[in-house]
């Protein structure tokens, strides 16, 4: 993975690698009268929606924010919903990714998920491994905090005295993958929420009212129009910039 504060990364009119916080769910279900669960339902629906449309505009990877190490503190009957939902989730959508060339891959700590949930994991994360499209990658029981203490702590293991910028970006868990030139939240907030800390250093960021479950092709048509508006200096003066990257 280059690192976007030691070299500058190249500008594309599509962001290769987009990572997003899928937020509104409950949000979205309460409008309805409905249980929060059927929020988390529909918002699978619209992530499935996402991949295609990723896939279909020549985005590489796509990094989606699912659970986090603080979505443990939900009340109990919402987790339980949310772990079971993620496995049928797995079973039911592996086959369509392998059938389309896409790789799956799960970040996160798994020593908490059931073991039915980690065989999934591994188990879908095998089929892939070898395909060469559009790279999803979900986040479950994942912080940004979390990762890089793993990373800092997995070199302390093996004698490092000191940590480079190289050295720590190798045992991050998007080590193998380029940083996010996108990043989107829906919902409302304006926050990154622990997610993707060290990676998303120069992500370009775009939040949307939309909730998750309403998210559709439109509206990442407007999040990459936003991208495509944006002057990615990274550190640089606007007149640095090769004239077509410039702002009018």
């Amino acid at each position: 993975m280059k690192s976007s504060t030691q070299t500058i990364l190249a500008h594309t009119h599509v962001p290769r690698h987009i990572a997003v916080i899928m937020d509104g769910n409950g949000r979205w279900a309460k409008k309805r009268f409905l249980p929060r669960v059927m929020g988390h339902k529909r918002g699978l629906d619209a992530l499935e929606n996402m991949v295609r449309y990723c896939a279909e505009k020549g985005v590489a990877y796509l990094t989606v924010f699912a659970f986090s190490t603080e979505n443990w503190r939900r009340p109990e009957e919402e987790v339980s919903f949310l772990m079971g939902l993620f496995l049928q989730s797995l079973q039911k959508q592996v086959a369509r990714l392998h059938e389309n060339n896409m790789r799956l891959k799960v970040i996160g700590c798994r020593h908490r998920f059931h073991a039915d949930i980690v065989a999934g994991i591994e188990a879908a994360e095998a089929l892939t491994a070898g395909n060469t499209g559009l790279t999803l990658t979900i986040a479950a029981d994942y912080g940004g905090r979390w990762d890089i203490l793993q990373a800092a702590n997995r070199l302390i293991a093996e004698g490092a005295a000191q940590i480079s910028e190289e050295d720590l970006g190798r045992y991050l868990m998007l080590g193998d993958a380029p940083e996010p030139d996108l990043f989107i939240r829906t919902g409302g907030e304006t926050r990154i929420s622990n997610f993707l800390l060290w990676q998303m250093a120069y992500a370009e960021l775009h939040f949307t009212d939309t909730l998750w479950p309403d998210f559709q092709d439109a509206d990442l048509d407007e999040a990459f129009a936003s991208f495509r508006r944006r002057e990615r200096r990274f550190g640089r003066t606007s007149e640095q910039l090769p004239p077509e990257q410039q702002r009018s």
